[in-house]
């Protein structure tokens, strides 16, 4: 009997690396496109904006192309001025009052959309309705409605013999009107996130736990609550990073008056870049609005991380 010759074992282990190279490199084609979009799209604007705060950059450097190196004059002089502890106590009572809020009555009105009733679907649709109107166009909406003299609030509340209340012109309560918008623009998106959330929690756990006495409060701080954890830490992560950077609302309400009692990093930054051209001065500001959010993140990710993965 004839014995088949084997085939020499040198070539076969080349060859199973050529074609995880090939694997690899198609892999990383594909991922390529991606790449780029962030890295000139997301990772040049906030590179260049780190330079720029070490830099007086000015309306002359478009013309000029100069910028000197100035260090860290710009970080200095944020630091050292009489706004920025304004601007950031503003910052964390806007954050967190809108945060807290608007967490609440979403989750809320998710476990209340969750039961299914007769015309559901159709009040979850209309609850987008804030969501999905510009920014700019329901700040002018609302300006109009907490306007002392004719908003309609005040006109609602003369009805009861209320005198009119000064929403956007007082120092005392502009901060706390302009809370209460924002906390009417982010009720939809803690609603459809923590309603999806829901959705994924199998009614089977609901009717075991039934049958051992767990129901309404003790069903939800038991299977909802443990249920949900990661998807309520993605709702806060993500709220606290855009209430950050909230600028329009502000600048469409009260224009971070009056004397200052609404201004945060992010219209501060603004200001100074767009108000007084000092776009060094607006770049620092805008980093450390950057910084406070990247340290907010990984703090609230590593604290949470543990109870989300038992």
């Amino acid at each position: 009997m004839t014995v088949p010759a084997r085939l020499p074992a040198g070539p076969i282990p080349s060859l199973r690396r050529n074609r995880r190279l090939a694997t690899s490199l198609s892999a990383w084609l594909f991922v390529l496109p991606a790449v780029v979009f962030v890295g000139v799209f997301f990772g040049y604007p906030i590179v260049k904006n780190i330079v720029m705060s070490f830099q007086d950059y000015t309306t002359a450097t478009f013309f000029t192309g100069e910028a000197p190196w100035t260090g860290l004059t710009n970080y200095i002089e944020v630091f050292s001025s009489s706004l920025f502890g304004t601007t950031l106590l503003n910052t964390a009572l806007f954050t967190v009052g809108s945060i807290s809020v608007q967490f609440v009555i979403g989750l809320a009105l998710a476990l209340f959309f969750k039961r299914n009733f007769p015309l559901s679907g159709f009040l979850r649709s209309l609850l987008l309705l804030p969501w999905l109107l510009p920014l700019i166009a329901s700040s002018a909406v609302w300006k109009w409605i907490l306007d002392q003299d004719s908003g309609a609030l005040n006109q609602f509340l003369g009805l009861f013999g209320i005198a009119p209340v000064p929403w956007l012109v007082s120092p005392s309560l502009a901060l706390v009107a302009v809370i209460g918008v924002n906390i009417w623009l982010g009720i939809p998106f803690n609603t459809t996130i923590l309603y999806s959330g829901l959705q994924a929690v199998p009614d089977e756990l609901y009717e075991a736990a039934s049958l051992d006495g767990a129901t309404g409060w003790r069903a939800f701080w038991y299977i909802t609550w443990p249920s949900i954890r990661s998807v309520v830490s993605v709702v806060i992560v993500l709220g606290v990073v855009y209430t950050l950077k909230v600028v329009d609302i502000i600048l469409g309400l009260t224009g971070g008056g009056p004397a200052n009692s609404t201004q945060t990093l992010a219209t501060w930054a603004y200001e100074k870049s767009f108000v007084q051209f000092s776009f060094g001065g607006g770049a620092a500001v805008s980093n450390i609005l950057i910084a406070v959010s990247l340290v907010f993140a990984v703090v609230y990710l590593s604290l949470n991380r543990k109870p989300v993965d038992e």
